[in-house]
């Protein structure tokens, strides 16, 4: 006999935990075997299974151990007693370099190299210094980076690399920096946390050539341990104003907070493969600790998929759904970019946008990866308060005017990803207008005539002319857009010069517009998700009525109705925007006082909600 449910409706899978984003947001922390002595401020390198410790103290020690993933065993000492040290290799083949002798307050210079078995003096570093931090591949391919110097004394951002023969000075940190944390190899590598005057979050990247900024850990702090690569990397323990157990993992982009330590400690010793597999040992509580934990991401987990719906079979016994709240979304700081600036276009993906002319800009053109901005081609001419829309490959530029205060242009380029060349002219010479779309199929709305007046007129764009098309229900400028086509777009917002501001939203179906719930704080000249659908748009920022101040409020569209959302951390005017409702992108603007090159990134994150009845 055939079930019901196999000849109508759909199973419902079950789970013994709830599904997680990441591989690495599913580790935990264990309980590994003590080191035979406590110690903090040792050199350390290895993997979860396979370490070596060495030095520390107090007292400064010359003690080694080995760790064979269950017990630590003593093994040769080093040939003199050493703390404060860096470390790079493997059990088998390790350096260790700098940090300060067993005796008084200078720091050392000097090296070791590890075979398995026995220590030898290699050659020095060209900068003696304690704190310092490092890693590589093998006793003869490590890096070093940062540390204190003492005499005289302060903070370094010195950089030298080994080759197992001689050390070479390299290019300097951006930040100057002890007690920080370093995972990677001497091509590539990652410099996170440290303190200089104070605790610092800073990341950098080092290429093998030069360190480039990345984005801040969520917890500054010195002393903390490490394990990993330049893309897969972890940070944990650590001093803050305390000690704290706090872990973040690394993915070649930004830190995630991930589970902490079982206890809290400074100036421990990691080692590790990548963010997945780790090992924390020794550090400082209010005394020298022995314990080891090992850090463990599980090899199967469920993925975080939007709109899933599960049984949690646990002792919670709840259907659930995973979603994505937009109001519960935050801001982060991006990349700056390279010439601040206002009232230009911006389009494209949270990671992959463009920032096109504006005033203060000209004809500037820069494009996102995420992390930093490029200048690309520039426009054939400068432009400001004007409309784009499309991707970092094909785009669309739209009206505006030369400069401020001068004439309308009507003048229209498109984007292929290297230069800009240009196409049909939009049917009106406006600027401040409403536009969205892509390089094929688009909708320029509204803004302001020669004269100042501001008009409700609109066209559609097929890749090759401009066609007129039904007038807003409100004529105004400086709105808010979105769209993903000619027939799918979003304006909010807007003014009528001088003192006019419009809470007014209307869709665009590709035959007419529709007047649907307004904003809850009216304004004009805001940023906003340009790449989205008319079911989902943030708007963030702008001049609310009167002009002033400026706001820094967050709003959210679902489709329905306009909710606040958490506010960005600088109020801008006539910033410019790209990515979803979910995933975007805030840059340049004008604070009130000057322009602005800083970039802010609102991300939603999938969640897991358990389903109520009511």
């Amino acid at each position: 006999m055939a079930n019901y449910k196999d000849i109508k409706g759909f199973h419902v899978q079950s789970l013994s935990s709830d599904p997680i984003a990441s591989q690495v947001l599913g580790g935990a922390w264990a309980s590994g075997g003590d080191l035979n002595t406590g110690r903090y401020q040792a050199g350390g390198a290895g993997t979860q299974t396979a370490a070596i410790i060495m030095g520390g103290g107090p007292p400064y020690t010359a003690d080694c151990e080995l760790y064979n993933g269950s017990a630590w065993t003593e093994v040769n000492n080093l040939p003199a007693t050493k703390g404060a040290q860096a470390a790079g290799g493997t059990s088998t083949s390790s350096l260790t370099y700098g940090g300060y002798p067993g005796s008084g307050p200078s720091n050392v210079a000097t090296a070791e190299s590890w075979d398995g078995t026995n220590w030898t003096a290699v050659p020095s570093m060209n900068q003696f210094r304690g704190n310092l931090a490092g890693d590589g591949a093998s006793n003869t391919a490590c890096i070093a980076v940062g540390g204190f110097v003492n005499p005289p004394t302060g903070a370094t951002a010195k950089t030298e690399r080994y080759n197992g023969s001689s050390w070479t000075e390299v290019n300097d940190l951006n930040t100057a920096r002890e007690l920080l944390s370093n995972a990677g190899t001497t091509t590539a590598s990652l410099a996170y946390g440290g303190a200089t005057t104070t605790k610092v979050a800073n990341t950098e990247e080092w290429n093998g050539t030069s360190w480039t900024e990345l984005n801040d850990m969520n917890t500054a702090r010195s002393g903390l341990g490490k394990g990993g690569t330049s893309t897969s990397a972890l940070g944990f323990g650590g001093l803050t104003t305390t000690n704290v157990a706090n872990t973040e993992s690394w993915d070649g982009t930004s830190w995630t907070e991930l589970s902490d330590l079982a206890t809290a400690r400074k100036q421990l010793v990691g080692a590790g493969a990548s963010a997945l597999s780790a090992l924390a040992f020794g550090g400082y509580t209010t005394t020298a600790v022995a314990n080891t934990e090992e850090f463990t991401a599980p090899s199967d987990f469920s993925q975080l998929n939007l709109g899933q719906t599960y049984f949690n079979s646990s002792s919670t016994n709840a259907f659930k759904v995973t979603e994505q709240p937009v109001p519960g979304g935050t801001w982060a700081s991006g990349g700056n970019l390279n010439s601040a600036g206002y009232a230009g276009a911006g389009f494209g993906l949270q990671t992959a946008a463009l920032m096109v002319g504006g005033i203060s800009r000209t004809a500037n053109n820069e494009e996102y990866n995420g992390t930093a901005w490029t200048e690309k081609g520039d426009l054939n001419a400068g432009r400001t308060t004007f409309s784009g829309f499309g991707t970092t490959t094909a785009g669309i530029v739209v009206g505006g005017e030369n400069a401020p205060g001068s004439a309308n242009i009507a003048s229209v380029e498109s984007w292929n990803g290297t230069s800009w060349t240009e196409t049909g002219d939009i049917p009106a010479t406006t600027r401040g207008m409403g536009a969205f779309g892509t390089q094929t199929s688009g909708v320029s709305a509204g803004g302001k005539a020669p004269g100042n007046s501001v008009v409700g007129t609109a066209s559609s764009w097929d890749g090759a002319s401009w066609t007129s098309i039904s007038s807003l229900g409100q004529s105004r400028s400086g709105m808010g857009e979105a769209g993903t086509s000619g027939t799918n777009g979003i304006l909010a917002g807007g003014e009528t010069p001088p003192s006019t501001q419009y809470d007014n939203t209307e869709t665009w179906d590709g035959s007419s517009w529709t007047e649907v719930n307004n904003l809850n704080t009216a304004r004009a000249y805001m940023g906003s998700s340009t790449n989205t659908s008319s079911s989902q748009m943030l708007v963030f920022s702008g001049a609310p009525s009167g002009g002033s101040p400026i706001v820094a409020n967050v709003e959210a569209w679902n489709g329905t109705s306009w909710s606040e959302v958490n506010d960005i951390s600088t109020a801008r005017r006539s910033s410019s925007g790209a990515g979803s409702g979910s995933a975007a992108l805030m840059m340049a603007g004008y604070t009130g006082t000057a322009p602005s090159s800083a970039t802010e990134e609102f991300t939603a994150s999938l969640v897991n909600k358990t389903i109520t009845v009511s």
